[in-house]
Parts: C-alpha cells; structure tokens; sequence
C-alpha cells in the first residue's frame, strides 16, 4: 500500500480490508466495493479484458477472484456485460483481489463505477497488494480457502477471521447450483451483438433447444438463439420426463459453480435419461463434468484450476488449437473414460481433457467457454455442429462426432 505523509514524516496506512488465509497467512490492502466479509476458494484469473463477465459468471459462486492484469476497472461497467440470468442471486464471485486502485472509466460504454457496481451487488473488495506473490502461492500449493473482509475504520477481529478461514469446509462435495438456477421455466430468443445494432432476436428459430440452467450465462443462450434455436431454460432439478416433454430437437448442459458429483447426484441421472432417449445433447463445463460422470467417467479437483482468456486446447476431431477462455476448478479424468467415449479435446497447457463425444450417440460436450470470444470466434463451431446433430437427427440421420 501507497505511504501516507503525516507530521512525524512518511507512515503506513492502515489497512481497510484484508485477505485471510485457512493456513493463517494475512494479506493487508485498501477495501473497495462492499463492506463485511466473505469465505471462498481463493483463484487467479489472467485475462486482460471482460472482468465484468467475469464477476458475473455464476461458475465463480463460492470463488474469490485474484486478477493477475492489473487495470481492472478502467473501463467501468454497464448492463450489456453482465453474464448472470438470475438477477435476484449474487452474480457470481464473492470477492475480487486487484493489484491497482480502480481509475476513472475511460470508455463510451461505461455507466458506472466498478466500486459503485461492486457495492451495489454485494461483492467484497480488496487492492493494494502483491497479487504476482498470491498468484506464485496458488501456483505452489493450490487454491487456498479465505476470507475477505473490508472494514473502512479498519478495525478487524483477526482470530475469527483466521478461525472462519480454516473451517470452511472448501468446494468439494459442495453443491453451489441451487444457489445460481433460475427458479422457473423462461424462454429465450436474444442473439448476440452486433456492432451499431446491439442485440437481435431470433424470430425465425429452426430448432428448439431445451437448456438445463446449472449456472447458465447469458452468451451462451444468445449463441444459441443466433444458429437458428428457440431456447427454453428450465431449473436444474427439472426431471428427464419433464425436459422431453417439450419435445426438445436437442438438449443443452450448462456451465455452473460446485463439485460436479455432489451436484451430479440428481443431476446425473437425468442426463442419463435424456442420452438415451437419443436427443442431441450439448454440455459446456459443469454439464461437461457431469455429461462426464454420466457416461462412466470420474471428476478430480484440480490444484490451481484453469481461469482465463488465452488457453490454448486441440480438437482432435480437426487437428486444429483454437485459444480458449476456461473457468473450473473440477475436471473430468480422461483415464475413467469408458470405451464408447472419444476425448475430442485437451489442453496443451497440462494435457487435461477437456472435450468429450460419444462413439454410438449425437452426444458431445467441452471443458472450456466456446461463447466467452476468446480467439475471439475460435470456438464458435461448436455451435454450428449442435445444429448439424439436430438437423441430422431430424431427418433421421445420426450424426456423431466421435
């Protein structure tokens, strides 16, 4: 933290939040957004741009964001960004670490403040500190539980944090999607944006895609309405007979927060139900995880997980790397796949899967966010081959990947 001048010469300011470690370690820096405090995973994330989308992605529920790109805020927010479908909940993250103060905004977007945007939806900040020496301890012995706190007179009771800190149970066998689902049965037909028009809706859909809201964003369901579908979202405990019920040509498995197999466990078996029904099916990273467990795989925790924009991952089906933006702290074991499950894709920064189809069914999934425009359009075709399955199967042709 900046030295403050006072009459006796050059001192310290006290600190008004803190980071508070489950192994006791204290990190000392100035508070922003929302006073409190909050307990979480402590990850890093080292995309340059979207912070907004970020926050917002319901996958960060139960995460404390460390931002290794140090202008975060710099050009401000607005409602166009925000990832989030269930307004009512917290928008994801539930604390953001930064290594500089927020600027001004400097961008003909911007309609407010970040620390206004931060407070205003109840997330907890902290900067001022040495977020390369957060990220190396992550890098060196995982994701550490924590919690965050920012009290502006600075005032803190350090035991409880500390003691708050080490009994946090941490994220496995925690099942965070009841708290990000939507809480009933919506449609969809935005599209994505366009420069000088904005948004566009779909009035012409050729398909109609049920998606399983675990934590779904925003983009995603636009991608979705922009190849031809009309999207309907259901809550993540609707049942298979449900889902077919509305005669879906394909099913969507959304991203979201938690352990896969804790939330698996009533999740799983109606993804089970609609694989065999034949339906197309689609998982983006949680539904990857748990389209994953369903076919016979196991999930692992992953030691700093993969957060970020520049990812590089092979299609195997094409030969072809395409830069990726990644969200997870799980991940599917590419070695307790079945025989009838081809891994598609895997990350060329540590080899982990991170793509899935089955050999005998219209059935196929990815670890990584095709809709978070990192390349910016490396991954759109994987919206383009969920409508060739649809409209192979309409007309009674089985189309596979694997």
């Amino acid at each position: 933290m900046p030295q403050q001048q006072t009459s006796g010469g050059w001192a310290e300011p006290k600190a008004t939040a803190l980071l508070v470690l489950a192994d006791g370690t204290v990190f000392e820096g100035a508070g922003l957004g929302a006073t409190g405090h909050a307990v979480g995973e402590v990850c890093f994330n080292t995309a340059m741009t979207g912070y907004e989308e970020i926050l917002t992605d319901p996958s960060y529920a139960g995460q404390i964001i460390t931002f290794t790109f140090p202008h975060i805020g710099n050009v401000g927010t607005n409602r166009d960004d925000i990832e989030s479908v269930n307004m009512a909940a917290r928008p994801g993250a539930c604390g953001v670490i930064l290594h500089s103060a927020i600027t001004a905004p400097s961008n003909y977007r911007s309609a407010e403040h970040l620390d206004a945007w931060l407070k205003a939806r109840n997330v907890i900040g902290l900067s001022g500190i040495d977020t390369r020496a957060l990220t190396s301890l992550i890098r060196e012995k995982g994701m550490p539980n924590a919690v965050i706190a920012h009290q502006p007179s600075g005032t803190f009771d350090l035991a409880a944090l500390k003691t708050e800190a080490a009994a946090w149970p941490g994220l496995v066998g925690m099942d965070l999607v009841p708290q990000v689902t939507s809480a009933q049965r919506f449609s969809w037909d935005e599209t994505p944006w366009e420069w000088g028009k904005g948004y566009g809706k779909q009035t012409a859909p050729e398909f109609h895609v049920v998606a399983v809201d675990y934590g779904i964003k925003r983009n995603i369901l636009r991608l979705l309405a922009g190849v031809g579908c009309k999207v309907t979202v259901v809550p993540a405990t609707t049942t298979a007979d449900e889902i077919m019920a509305l005669k879906p040509d394909g099913v969507f498995l959304s991203n979201g927060p938690g352990d896969p197999a804790e939330t698996g466990k009533y999740a799983v078996p109606v993804i089970k139900q609609v694989i065999e029904t034949g339906t197309p099916t689609f998982g983006i990273c949680l539904g990857h995880q748990m389209l994953g467990i369903a076919v016979g795989g196991k999930t692992v925790k992953m030691h700093q997980g993969h957060h970020g924009a520049n990812h590089p991952v092979k299609d195997v089906t094409t030969g072809k790397v395409e830069i990726t933006s990644m969200n997870h702290g799980f991940a599917l074991d590419k070695d307790s796949l079945p025989k009838n499950v081809e891994q598609t894709h895997f990350s060329l920064f540590d080899g982990s899967n991170c793509g899935i189809a089955l050999r005998d069914k219209p059935v196929f999934s990815v670890q990584y966010h095709p809709e978070a425009s990192p390349g910016p359009r490396d991954s759109h075709y994987l919206f383009m081959r969920f409508v060739d399955m649809m409209r192979a199967n309409k007309a009674g042709k089985q189309r596979k990947i694997a």
